[in-house]
């Protein structure tokens, strides 16, 4: 039984026992509703919310735990002399699950039957033509072991599935037994219901937070990992960053720090100016009609897929500079430079600053634009003496949003300023950002213990803790200047 069908059997439990527990209630009050303790949708609404949250808590902790389980007890099962030299017991496993895939498919599109993708006796040079048949490409290193080992994760992940389905159904055919069996007419069935809403909506407050500190928690350990492998000293301060997966990698952060702001400066260059004008123009100068029209054209830019802005530098922007500016001066060749990415992000993030910034200038109080107008100030002296100044703690935010989605922006910088790090103040050559290099680290079957793929979680705690900087010295500034016009 799939998720999806074991959550809607689940959810079709749930709205039975809501039904049936609901007519228990009126028949308990002798068809009266008033003679209940509380409406009969409370009563139904038990019957509900104890055949369903048992059950999808316990589906969600099973489906957490069960690939670890059955990760440890195929790892476990896979002899030693079945690794190939060099490698390791994690890239078998991804082999292995690979595999297990493969098998599934073929199943399903009647490659193979299903007696054949679980015999582990069947022979390995027929399962392979047939896997190869419905596009599962096994490299050189997949054996009959690992085909093998495939085959028992297969067997545990279904047996284990039809464990979970059980166990869920039984949960909740319990939570509808025992809802029904403690309704009657006293039974305070909203003050139940209530109470575990509010459990509920706690528990999706703390989400977030939760969240937070797992991404956290998850980088620092990684990160010290990293530094019992690297010296910190040269992840730090080294000027060189050149990987590599045989060994002696050279990991400094600075060409890619360098790359990063490099490439966020200009594009804030490009999208605050723009952004903040076009802001005091819609708020203070447009028209209704024009203003209906402008700024969901401007915001329109922000729901561009970010691959799209890559395509638009990597096609035209880029051929361009280089055509026009940077061949013409001397200052490079190649149509991926800091510069195209720059601009491209700029316009990218022009609706963030544009629209944020024009929803706060126009929640300033009318009355401080009626007395400035009032003591002989035009309407520009307003703007910029008055308007502007209240509207700060609200524009830098709207700045610190934009800087955030820079510093984070990874396709545009791909396509746009390539991959290449280095040092140099020169806009027209190609440079690359930290977000760019954590995804090159992780991609592909990487050892995750080893430095050059550790070196990925390094580097976003770093980035991590740069925009955590960067907030709390924009915060300080907000305070400092807010006191002034409240």
């Amino acid at each position: 039984m799939s998720t999806l069908t074991l959550i809607l059997v689940v959810l079709a439990i749930g709205v039975v026992g809501f039904v049936v527990v609901r007519q228990r209630a009126m028949s308990s009050a002798d068809g009266d509703a008033r003679n209940l303790h509380s409406l009969p949708f409370y009563y139904g609404s038990n019957a509900l919310i104890f055949a369903c949250v048992p059950a999808f808590l316990l589906m969600i902790l099973w489906l957490i735990l069960q690939p670890i389980l059955i990760n440890n007890a195929v790892s476990s099962s896979i002899p030693d002399s079945a690794i190939a030299e060099g490698g390791s017991r994690g890239l078998v496993m991804s082999d292995v699950r690979r595999v297990a895939d493969g098998l599934n498919t073929a199943v399903q599109e009647g490659q193979m039957t299903e007696e054949m993708a679980r015999d582990m006796r069947v022979d390995f040079t027929n399962v392979r033509d047939r896997l190869g048949e419905v596009g599962v490409a096994l490299g050189s290193n997949v054996t009959e072991t690992t085909l093998n080992a495939a085959q028992r994760y297969r067997s545990l992940d279904a047996r284990y599935g039809l464990f979970m389905a059980l166990a869920v159904l039984a949960l909740a055919a319990c939570g509808v037994t025992l809802a029904y069996t403690q309704t009657d007419r006293d039974f305070r069935a909203r003050n139940t219901v209530e109470a575990t809403v509010r459990v509920l909506l706690i528990f999706a407050s703390t989400i977030a937070i939760l969240t937070t500190v797992g991404i956290i928690f998850s980088l620092l350990f990684e990160t010290i990992n990293f530094f019992r492998q690297y010296s910190w000293t040269d992840f730090f301060f080294s000027t060189n960053w050149s990987p590599n997966f045989r060994g002696n990698s050279d990991l400094g952060i600075l060409p890619l720090l360098w790359g990063t702001l490099y490439i966020s400066f200009i594009a804030l260059l490009v999208a605050v100016p723009i952004g903040l004008f076009a802001a005091i123009y819609l708020s203070e100068y447009a028209g209704p009609k024009l203003r209906s029209v402008a700024k969901p054209a401007i915001e329109i830019l922000a729901g561009i897929p970010t691959i799209v802005y890559g395509l638009f530098a990597l096609v035209t922007v880029g051929p361009f500079l280089r055509d026009y500016f940077a061949e013409p001066t001397g200052f490079g060749g190649s149509a991926s430079s800091v510069m195209t990415a720059g601009l491209v992000m700029g316009i990218m993030l022009i609706p963030f600053v544009s629209s944020l910034s024009d929803d706060i200038i126009n929640a300033v109080p009318q009355s401080l634009r009626d007395g400035s107008l009032g003591l002989g100030a035009t309407q520009s002296e307003t703007i910029r003496q008055v308007i502007l100044p209240a509207a700060l703690p609200g524009i830098v935010g709207a700045v610190l949003l934009a800087a955030s989605r820079a510093i984070g922006e990874t396709m545009i910088v791909v396509l746009g300023a390539g991959a290449a790090a280095r040092l140099s103040l020169n806009p027209f050559e190609a440079m690359t950002t930290v977000t760019v290099k954590i995804v090159s680290q992780l991609t592909g079957d990487t050892d995750f213990s080893s430095p050059e793929t550790l070196v990925a979680f390094a580097l976003g705690l770093t980035l991590f803790v740069m925009t955590l900087g960067l907030n709390v010295f924009a915060l300080f500034i907000v305070r400092k200047y807010r006191e002034q016009y409240e």
